[in-house]
């Protein structure tokens, strides 16, 4: 069997969604990092203190939204663009080969 083909937008819509999924854990994990840095950071003795925790929380949770969004948006570009390339060189070279087995014929009989 040989994948000839791959429908580009379809293939950037799957891509894009998981990047987005996975991207979304390290937006948090990188929120949670900046508060415990900011905890650390000895903004005691600065001018900007009542206003720099709150840009932090708040930018914070704005990257939590944006990063997994631009993170989802550029998988689903390169995958559109990477899709397309493998379908103009897959003419060339005739495509990936793939060996599949079908499964083992079920023992179970429905009546």
């Amino acid at each position: 069997m040989v994948i000839k083909r791959v429908a580009p937008l379809s293939a950037a819509k799957i891509a894009g969604l998981i990047y987005a999924l996975i991207g979304l854990p390290f937006a948090l994990l990188v929120w949670v990092i900046s508060l415990v840095g900011l905890n650390y950071s000895g903004l005691s003795n600065s001018p900007f203190l009542p206003f720099a925790p709150s840009y932090v929380v708040a930018g914070g949770a704005v990257a939590v939204i944006v990063l997994p969004v631009f993170y989802g948006l550029f998988c689903f570009l390169m995958t559109l663009i990477g899709a397309w390339l493998y379908n103009l060189v897959s003419g060339f070279v005739g495509g990936i080969r793939v060996e599949v087995q079908p499964d083992a014929p079920s023992t179970v009989q429905i009546k």
